[in-house]
């Protein structure tokens, strides 16, 4: 089954923990053995695997990532004006792979996943698939 979620971001950069939620459908679809994915379908957002355990890690990425991809520059040709933000979410991702064991996400002790906004504020969608095998 394919599930939806929807969220609301409140600024242009950043990193929301969705670690629980992918937990919870895990839980509910039963699977005990298998992968899980999430997926965004956005152009300007992604899915990362990195540390939740100090909020420093995400202010580190999400600064370094504007950085090395700045809001301006003048070679951009973009239109709409958001090539950092598109740059970005390559750069990230659209998806992440989790293994599933005895029921549980094989994460490390310090990881989480997260919905990487970079063109906020935006109202979003990913899409969590939980896969047995």
């Amino acid at each position: 089954m394919l599930h939806t979620f929807t969220l609301q971001t409140s600024v242009r950069d950043d990193m929301i923990d969705i670690t629980r939620e992918v937990e919870k459908i895990v839980e509910k679809e039963g699977v005990q053995e298998g992968t899980v994915v999430v997926y965004c379908p956005h152009t300007t957002a992604g899915i990362t695997i990195n540390e939740n355990a100090d909020p420093d890690v995400k202010h580190d990425m999400l600064m370094r990532l504007d950085e090395v991809y700045p809001w301006t520059h003048a070679k951009y040709r973009h239109m709409e004006g958001n090539s950092a933000s598109h740059l970005k979410a390559s750069t990230v991702g659209a998806s992440q792979h989790v293994i599933i064991h005895r029921g549980k996400l094989v994460l490390g002790r310090w990881q989480g996943i997260y919905f990487c906004e970079f063109d906020g504020p935006r109202q979003r969608t990913f899409y969590v698939k939980v896969m047995e095998g």
